[in-house]
């Protein structure tokens, strides 16, 4: 028989465990809500997952590649000959395009049979597989002020500034950072 003095210790120790678990709940409510708010700054603000739809980024980026996208890269720094940048485009703002930038603001561009020239210097593309070369020629321009000429990698089936023309800096929002599916592709944009 145990005495009146331990029941009450039980007891205690009991409603220790009732006040223990609801500390645990509410630790872990807290701990899911700090996680989904970080979470949700993170794609709103700095990086965003999409799917690169259609082939025309060969070899770099496959159809149905997942990827991250940094939407704040170009609010610190410039946007450079060579980035991946994903923008709205221009005659349906509903659509998105992921292309490489070739030709900045003020650059005097001309591509003759394939051969891209930026300031009357060849671009050597290797990031271009010969395989996926074209013959298209474009006059010599000079890409107009806040606008960036962007092409595929995949030269003879992307739909590009050969096009619809340079894209404008308000449309472009963010820089391809990361491929995060499928595994055996992950790796940074290059």
């Amino acid at each position: 028989m145990q005495s009146d003095e331990q029941k009450p210790e039980q007891i205690e120790e009991r409603g220790h465990f009732e006040q223990s678990g609801k500390g645990s709940l509410r630790s872990w409510v807290r701990d899911l809500v700090i996680s989904v708010a970080v979470s949700a700054f993170i794609i709103i603000f700095l990086y965003q997952p999409v799917r690169v739809e259609g082939t025309s980024m060969l070899p770099m980026l496959k159809d149905q590649d997942r990827l991250f996208i940094n939407k704040m890269v170009y609010r610190v720094e410039d946007i450079r000959r060579g980035d991946v940048v994903v923008f709205l485009y221009p005659h349906d703002h509903s659509k998105s395009y992921i292309k490489r930038v070739i030709a900045l603001p003020g650059d005097d561009l001309r591509i003759d049979h394939g051969e891209v020239y930026v300031n009357h210097k060849r671009v050597v593309e290797k990031y271009v597989p010969v395989r996926f070369e074209d013959e298209r020629s474009e006059p010599e321009m000079v890409v107009p002020p806040h606008e960036y000429f962007v092409m595929g990698d995949h030269r003879s089936i992307s739909s590009d500034s050969r096009d619809f023309g340079p894209v404008d800096r308000d449309l472009i929002y963010g820089k391809a950072a990361f491929v995060y599916w499928p595994m055996d592709q992950a790796g940074v944009v290059r």
